[in-house]
């Protein structure tokens, strides 16, 4: 009986032993945190903006309408290379034409009464030579008769010729003045008749200037009739057809399209960019660039184009022209020229653009899923004699303030605990980013999970368990 006795107070002890044993190794367990975690390594890294868009030509133009009417001809297809200055599209112009003639006929009916007053002109102009040479003659005339009227005048004194003779020589010195300033007057009446003359000439070269502009105005409407390439390039849209009615833009309204040329030469992609990313953006930064219907292949180009406005990602239209401010995501138009691009090509074609922003060398990185913030007041020790003071209610407001500033960094393991580690960080790759000050190579810090990074204390005591699930499944 005695025995039996011992035996049950024997089990009796091991239960309550081993309980205790059980509840001591719980106890020590409780607040341990199971981690997963990861070693901080040196690599190269490279930042890269990721975005999506659309293949597009450097340069491209819409010809439109400049004048309403029905199209006559179009003179090229889609697909056609054409050159700058080639007539590529036709508008109906009868009206055009005849205007055009009308001046025309003008003009020349203004350079024939033009080419009458000149001739004129020099009719007048012999005419007063003509009259000039008479003005001559007569005063040889009147010269000539002066000296017999002396010599008559001196002889009929000394009664050496008859008084007849006498009036004779004076009649005609007197006929000879009077020629003189008839030939004179005519002289005078020519040179008013060349003056007429030079008004008219000047007239009519007035009207050759006016209808010259008129026929330059109404050449430069006939011409508006016909649709000209303005650059070398491709068709690369033709919407209308032969018959159709085209109509020239008005204020708000745009006119109708004939056809869109592009300058294939350069080919871009046209990619909208995150303005969270857009900074990191620069000039020059080499891109790849993926393009949806050429799969396999990735085609190198460069940043030459960086937009300055916004573009709502839900209208694709500029923040700017929008009235009411809005919170919503937004992009910026990013350009990446193509440095080969392939001969297949088409505008149009979805795109994929990856731009390197920053490469660094041999630099200590940690995954993306590390990084974590706390605020300052979180990684200060909460001792009892702090705690007294909140609960008394004596608060420093700039030491609250303090206390809220967000600090980032990572959590390192220290023997069985996880310690908040404030950090600098530099480029962020696609899933490790560089540390510049606050690691070391080498140094083991907690990787995830994703839950217990967002909530571990520090300080805490963790437990670290690396097994995949697929392992943990397996064993």
């Amino acid at each position: 009986m005695k025995s039996k006795k011992k035996l049950i107070f024997l089990i009796l002890f091991i239960v309550v032993a081993a309980g205790g044993v059980f509840a001591s190794i719980k106890m020590k367990q409780s607040g341990v945190v199971t981690v997963q975690t990861g070693r901080t390594s040196r690599q190269d890294l490279t930042s890269l903006v990721t975005a999506s868009g659309e293949i597009k030509p450097r340069n491209y133009i819409n010809i439109s309408a400049d004048q309403i009417g029905r199209l006559t001809e179009i003179l090229v297809k889609e697909g056609d290379h054409v050159r700058k200055g080639q007539v590529v599209a036709r508008v109906e112009s009868v009206q055009a034409k005849a205007d055009l003639e009308a001046q025309q006929a003008a003009l020349n009916t203004a350079l024939a009464d033009s080419a009458a007053s000149e001739a004129g002109l020099k009719s007048m102009d012999d005419a007063i030579a003509t009259a000039q040479a008479t003005v001559e003659r007569s005063k040889a005339d009147v010269d000539r008769t002066k000296t017999f009227f002396d010599r008559a005048a001196q002889l009929y004194s000394n009664k050496l010729v008859a008084k007849q003779e006498y009036d004779q020589r004076k009649s005609d010195h007197d006929a000879a003045v009077a020629a003189v300033r008839e030939a004179q007057a005519r002289v005078d009446q020519a040179r008013s008749q060349r003056a007429q003359s030079a008004a008219q000439l000047s007239s009519a070269q007035r009207r050759i200037a006016q209808y010259k502009a008129q026929v330059a105005r109404v050449q430069d409407v006939l011409a508006k009739y016909n649709s000209v390439a303005p650059l070398d390039g491709i068709v690369t849209n033709l919407p209308v057809r032969v018959g159709e009615t085209v109509v020239p833009g008005i204020q708000n309204s745009a006119g109708s399209t004939i056809m869109t040329i592009a300058d294939m030469s350069i080919i871009t992609a046209e990619v909208k960019v995150d303005e969270t990313d857009i900074v990191n953006v620069k000039l020059d930064q080499v891109a790849d660039v993926t393009i949806d219907a050429i799969p396999g292949r990735t085609f190198k180009g460069h940043v030459i184009e960086i937009g300055n406005t916004a573009i709502l990602r839900s209208t694709g239209l500029a923040a700017s022209q929008s009235a009411v401010s809005s919170q919503e995501a937004k992009d910026f138009k990013v350009v990446v020229a193509l440095d080969s691009p392939p001969d297949d090509i088409r505008p149009g074609l979805s795109c994929t653009s990856k731009v390197t922003t920053a490469t660094r060398q041999s630099v200590v990185t940690i995954p993306l899923q590390a990084l974590t913030v706390r605020q300052r007041g979180d990684l200060e020790p909460q001792d009892g004699k702090k705690k007294g003071v909140q609960a008394a209610g004596a608060t420093d407001p700039a030491a609250e303030k303090a206390k809220k500033e967000e600090l980032q960094g990572v959590f390192v393991i220290k023997g069985e605990k996880a310690v908040f580690q404030v950090v600098q960080t530099g480029i962020t790759g696609a899933t490790d980013i560089e540390v510049t000050k606050g690691l070391e190579q080498g140094q083991e810090i907690v990787t995830g999970s994703y839950k217990v990074i967002r909530t571990l204390r520090n300080d805490a005591r963790v437990k670290v368990d690396n097994k995949t699930p697929a392992a943990e499944t397996k064993s």
